[in-house]
């Protein structure tokens, strides 16, 4: 990966992870981001995952070409990203850490020594002169842990993102959909909390000439980059980001499938230029959960169970509200062998969200679909295309 005749790349990736954060599912991996700064004064922007250390070394032993780091700049303490300050540490005992206050807290923590002797404790404004390269700090709490900074070097103009603008996958995998895939569902299953948080180190971002981006996962950004503050300025702000219905629902017997099938074809017969069907049982929830993030309108379509809704649902929206997801019309298919009560235990989980509009027509069935049934699609479908 080349960055520039003075920034070089010396992270790693790892094909060996199975589940990012243990509940990601990565069939393409995962790339752990590290950068080197070659200047009067040398600085290592961040570590990688433990299991990758030694390799990280190496990368950074080949780069330095014998000379010595000055700096080690720790941007996020997450795991995947500081595993191995302290072996970095020992191999360059001159070298100093470059935190934030929270961040040394937090190797105390985990390392059982903060470093004291090592320490540069930077925050907002904070600079950091490495010759023609100057280092800016930015703090940038809850994106998505407290303790992150962001850095921007204003030589060449590149912004040190931290765990913004990552994605899911290594980098040494050819991703056939690009970075947006896979940034969104990264962005919505991590960050998704925190838009209010996003948004404030965006403000902070608009005074900046940025040429490139170089987060901690995926690739480095080097064109279009309005394009991806538009999308995090988008996704953080919680507004849709494409026209469309996504319907998501769970089935027992198959009946709230078929009806949320017909649902789908009446929206399609009427216009709806984008309508996505979703199992919530059979789909990777993250998945899942980046569509109801990226379209405008959701249909919820679950069997009564246990006198609520079906398990996979419950979780589907709990997922949904601890990501703070608002701004978004909502209908209801629901289904109960005697006495339906899926949609009222399904609106009341959402009730914790903000700005959002429950459509007023629903499908409520008994077991199977009826003729009346159908016209209630009908008309759940008009609504949803008001």
């Amino acid at each position: 990966m080349i960055i520039s005749d003075s920034i070089k790349y010396v992270g790693v990736d790892d094909h060996e992870i199975d589940f990012f954060e243990g509940q990601f599912p990565v069939p393409n991996g995962m790339a752990y981001n590290s950068y080197l700064i070659l200047d009067e004064k040398i600085a290592v922007m961040d570590s990688v995952d433990e299991n990758f250390g030694e390799e990280w070394l190496e990368n950074l032993e080949k780069e330095l070409a014998g000379k010595t780091p000055d700096y080690l700049v720790v941007q996020h303490m997450e795991m995947d990203h500081s595993a191995n300050i302290r072996n970095f540490a020992e191999k360059y005992p001159e070298a100093k850490i470059v935190s934030s206050k929270l961040a040394f807290v937090m190797m105390k923590s985990y390392f059982g020594t903060d470093f004291a002797d090592k320490q540069i404790v930077v925050g907002e404004g904070s600079r950091l002169e490495l010759g023609s390269h100057t280092l800016n700090f930015i703090t940038a709490p809850n994106v998505h842990w407290p303790e992150v900074i962001m850095t921007y070097e204003s030589s060449e103009k590149i912004l040190f993102s931290a765990d913004g603008f990552g994605k899911f996958g290594a980098n040494d995998y050819d991703d056939p959909e690009g970075w947006l895939c896979e940034a969104r569902r990264y962005y919505f299953g991590i960050v998704g909390k925190f838009g209010d948080n996003v948004q404030a180190v965006l403000k902070k971002a608009e005074n900046l000439e940025i040429k490139k981006i170089c987060a901690l996962h995926g690739p480095v950004l080097d064109s279009e980059i309005e394009k991806y503050l538009d999308y995090y300025k988008i996704w953080s702000a919680y507004e849709a980001e494409s026209e469309g219905v996504v319907i998501a629902y769970t089935s027992v017997y198959g009946n709230t499938k078929k009806a949320a099938e017909k649902l789908a074809e009446i929206l399609v017969d009427k216009g709806c230029k984008k309508v996505i069907l979703e199992d919530l049982v059979r789909e990777e929830t993250y998945e899942c959960i980046e569509d109801a993030f990226r379209y405008g309108k959701l249909v919820l379509a679950s069997t009564t169970y246990n006198g609520g809704v079906f398990p996979k649902m419950r979780e589907f929206i709990e997922h949904l509200v601890s990501r703070n997801y608002q701004k978004r019309t909502i209908g209801f298919i629901e289904n109960g062998s005697w006495g339906p009560l899926a949609a009222k235990t399904m609106q009341a989980l959402l009730e914790p969200c903000k700005e959002i509009k429950f459509a007023e027509n629903k499908a409520s069935i008994k077991i199977a679909m009826t003729a009346e049934n159908e016209v209630q699609l009908e008309k759940l479908a008009d609504e949803l295309l008001q």
